[in-house]
């Protein structure tokens, strides 16, 4: 295990582990443990595990992504979570899934089969464990999966099992489209939707 790349992460004395090439391969298809609980304010949805996520055994893992930072920023933790204390989200009333279980390199991999299957299983856990909101990190999987093709950003009119629906966009380092500021902006419009009164 090697301290995270980029330096200092704000988590002092933590450590990373950084998965060998061969270790990344072999996390090819595999799932990762939802974060979840009954009755959730918020259960963001991911498109679907990278392999670094799968690789760890922690959602959006990878250095880079922006997922972590944009929960901070938007107001939804007090301070900046590690990817390896995604077990506290619960506590304060968050949770995440993803939209299609198996993890691949690139979200482009999946096809729009299982994004529309994946988007099935979706509205069946939410029944199950009743979130407020469903927070949906990806508009184009959201687009696909629930056939919305003009679907934007921000709350949908539709609801999902009982949750209202929300699409933010994809955390991934390579949606160059949102800077830290504009993705915390997103996430923050969602907190804000979320508070009572």
């Amino acid at each position: 295990m090697t301290a995270a790349p980029g330096g200092d992460d704000g988590h002092a004395g933590r450590v990373n582990p950084r998965p060998s090439r061969e270790e990344l391969a072999a996390a090819a298809d595999r799932t990762l443990p939802d974060v979840i609980a009954p009755g959730l304010d918020v259960l963001f949805v991911g498109i679907n595990p990278g392999l670094w996520s799968a690789a760890t055994g922690w959602h959006f893992a990878r250095p880079g992504n922006r997922f972590w930072p944009a929960l901070h920023r938007g107001g939804f933790t007090p301070r900046l979570l590690h990817p390896s204390e995604q077990d506290e989200l619960p506590g304060p009333g968050l949770g995440i899934t993803n939209l299609v279980d198996r993890a691949s390199a690139r979200a482009d991999e999946l096809t729009p089969a299982e994004l529309v299957t994946g988007a099935q299983t979706l509205a069946t856990k939410v029944a199950r464990h009743r979130p407020r909101w469903v927070a949906v990190v990806g508009v184009t999987a959201y687009r696909i999966g629930f056939a919305r093709p003009k679907a934007g950003f921000g709350p949908q009119p539709e609801p999902l099992a009982g949750a209202r629906l929300w699409v933010l966009p994809n955390p991934s380092g390579l949606n160059a489209h949102f800077t830290p500021q504009t993705l915390g902006a997103a996430f923050a419009e969602l907190r804000q939707a979320t508070l009572p009164g």
